[in-house]
């Protein structure tokens, strides 16, 4: 079958009618395409689209290995470093697939370790995580050896955690790991852009001074690696017309690995055979289409009912940005509106089913913070909703304070400059 832009250009070149056959065209390669679940032989798809490689998945990940070798270098020589890098430059598939397999296979430079953790701030960091900031008992890795905790998303400590004193003991409690006593290693995932709110803790800018690096754009060897690699693994090839253009897309495209992923994920599921082809790539809607065309065609078969409830879902997720790009807000269940309803469950199975949502035990998340910027509807309800999420957001985070407090009366939550009990706007307001 052409691609579709050649098509096109037949259709075009007689006259026809040009939205028909792209129609058709799609139709056509729908209808050939896998079951989208698993390939011929019962293996699971080779990408894993928004979703994060897991260690599991590290046989799958490739074009890190250069930077896997570096952060293995660095946490082998400084008890507290960092990595760097924008939203969608893989870090957090860097550290589980690439580094904590590297770790456990004890490459050097890095000591051995004696246990592995790895967290996400939350809200509250310090008291959610402070039994982890301990040593492990000395195990494989042989007396006196330390225990790596790598912090990811440690941006959540400024979107997430708004006490500054929690704030402050946490990062206090991680940089205790300088300490040889200590047998700690610490290593924070940090969003490029919350570089500068690092250095607002003169200690945690201290100690990042001369112990972090940088997660750059992948070169384009690097790139043609994750695409056809993974591939080969699964016993499948990727048409080089196919290779050439990702590359060039890509290496354009800032953050673009999720977007990548994704199209890479959504191809496989419109593949010939054993084949991943420009046909598939460019039904699936290409790179910067696939997401989007993914969310659509889901939200496209909710009911009247569940469209609603999948935009309160949604909007539950986001963290409005001050000054930054709006984050994902992972949640428990009981905080989501209309939990235990039907409609509600129907939303999540379906979001989850398609990867634009992760369902961890009780926790809630978006797949990946490129669904925020790659989804049209969802960034239209961000905009018409912000103020609302922003006063949301705030009396969530009153209402567990004074929940914490025994529901003192100074503790109640009130708007700038309202008076003492003038809260009732505030409320309704923050209903979404």
């Amino acid at each position: 079958m052409p691609t579709l832009p050649v098509l096109l250009a037949y259709v075009r070149a007689c006259d026809g009618d040009a939205a028909r056959w792209e129609a058709r065209w799609k139709e056509a390669v729908e209808e050939s395409a896998g079951d989208g679940a698993r390939d011929d032989d019962g293996s699971p798809p080779p990408y894993r689209g928004l979703a994060r490689f897991e260690p599991a998945d590290s046989a799958l990940f490739f074009g890190r290995e250069r930077l896997t070798a570096d952060l293995v270098e660095l946490l082998g020589r400084r008890r507290f470093s960092a990595v760097f890098g924008p939203s969608g430059s893989g870090k957090s598939s860097l550290l589980r697939a690439g580094l904590i397999p590297a770790l456990q296979q004890g490459r050097e430079p890095a000591p051995r370790p004696a246990a592995i953790r790895i967290l996400t701030p939350g809200e509250h960091p310090a008291r959610t995580h402070a039994p982890l900031l301990t040593p492990a008992v000395p195990g494989d890795g042989g007396a006196g050896a330390d225990t790596f905790v790598i912090v990811d998303q440690f941006e959540e400590v400024f979107t997430l955690c708004r006490d500054a004193v929690e704030r402050a003991r946490f990062i206090d409690l991680l940089l205790a790991a300088r300490q040889p006593e200590s047998r700690l290693r610490v290593l924070l995932a940090v969003r490029g852009d919350f570089y500068g709110r690092c250095a607002e803790h003169r200690d945690l800018a201290d100690a990042l001074r001369d112990a972090n690096l940088l997660a750059g754009a992948m070169s384009p060897a690097e790139l043609r690696d994750a695409v056809v690699k993974p591939a080969t693994a699964a016993g499948l090839t990727v048409e080089r017309a196919l290779t050439a253009r990702l590359v060039e897309e890509v290496a354009g495209t800032p953050g673009g690995l999720p977007l990548l992923s994704h199209a890479l994920l959504e191809t496989w599921r419109r593949r010939r055979g054993k084949t991943l082809t420009m046909a598939g790539y460019e039904a699936a809607g290409c790179l910067a289409g696939a997401i989007a065309r993914t969310a659509e065609e889901v939200y496209s078969r909710f009911t009247a009912d569940q469209a609603a409830a999948a935009r309160r879902v949604l909007l539950r997720l986001i963290a409005p940005g001050d000054g930054t790009p709006d984050t994902r807000r992972p949640v428990g269940r009981a905080e989501l509106p209309g939990t235990g309803r039907k409609d509600t469950a129907q939303v999540l199975e379906a979001l989850a089913r398609a990867r634009l949502l992760t369902l961890d035990g009780d926790t809630i998340d978006l797949a990946h913070e490129a669904l925020i910027t790659s989804w049209p509807r969802l960034r239209g309800w961000i905009e018409e909703d912000r103020e609302r999420l922003r006063v949301h957001r705030n009396l969530t985070e009153a209402a567990h304070a004074w929940q914490e407090l025994g529901r003192e009366d100074g503790a109640l939550y009130r708007e700038a400059g309202s008076p003492r009990h003038g809260n009732t706007s505030v409320a309704h307001r923050a209903r979404i």
